[in-house]
């Protein structure tokens, strides 16, 4: 079945091939990228603005989008996974059996997204744990809207960052590609 995934997943890849389909390849990619799939967006972003770089803001918004919106679907899972559990944990035994179990750690991260709110989604740039963050949040229950805010000016700020670190300040990194 893993074979199966790896042959339609590359597959969709040449499909969605830059150039030829440029932007909409990098929203697509910048989506995918944001949920829990180990893919990552920059590559896309740095070959196309490599190949046109008059592209250098349509590409960053387009990738902001579809980074922020995969964001938003990790939300959207976190908190459909807490209502989930939620409907399933009906006695109050389970609850108790489960609070036990939960190390010192992780009620403390919990905390502190608590304690921090919707402003905790400005890290959902960062690497590994970022994608997971947007899910928590929705776990969480923060507002939707304001995270969805966060996540897009950290995204936002990640791409113009490390974009413009590899086409300018760093051009020698391009022919690695």
């Amino acid at each position: 079945m893993m074979e199966q995934f790896n042959v339609a997943l590359q597959q969709l890849l040449a499909w969605l091939a830059l150039p030829e389909f440029g932007l909409s390849t990098l929203f697509v990619i910048a989506f995918i990228s944001a949920t829990l799939l180990p893919m990552g967006s920059e590559p896309a972003l740095v070959g196309l603005l490599h190949l046109n770089p008059e592209l250098f803001w349509p590409a960053v918004f387009v990738a902001t989008a579809g980074n922020t919106l995969g964001g938003a679907l990790n939300w959207w899972l976190g908190y459909g996974a807490h209502r989930a559990v939620d409907k399933l944990r009906h006695d109050r035994a389970g609850l108790q059996a489960h609070a036990k179990a939960q190390s010192r750690a992780h009620l403390r991260a919990l905390a502190w997204l608590e304690h921090l709110g919707p402003k905790a989604c400005l890290l959902s740039w960062l690497p590994i744990v970022g994608d997971p963050l947007c899910a928590v949040a929705g776990w969480l229950k923060l507002p939707f809207w304001p995270c969805v805010a966060y996540m897009a000016v950290g995204k936002f700020l990640r791409y113009v960052t490390m974009t413009a670190a590899l086409l300018w300040l760093i051009p020698e990194a391009l022919k690695l590609l």
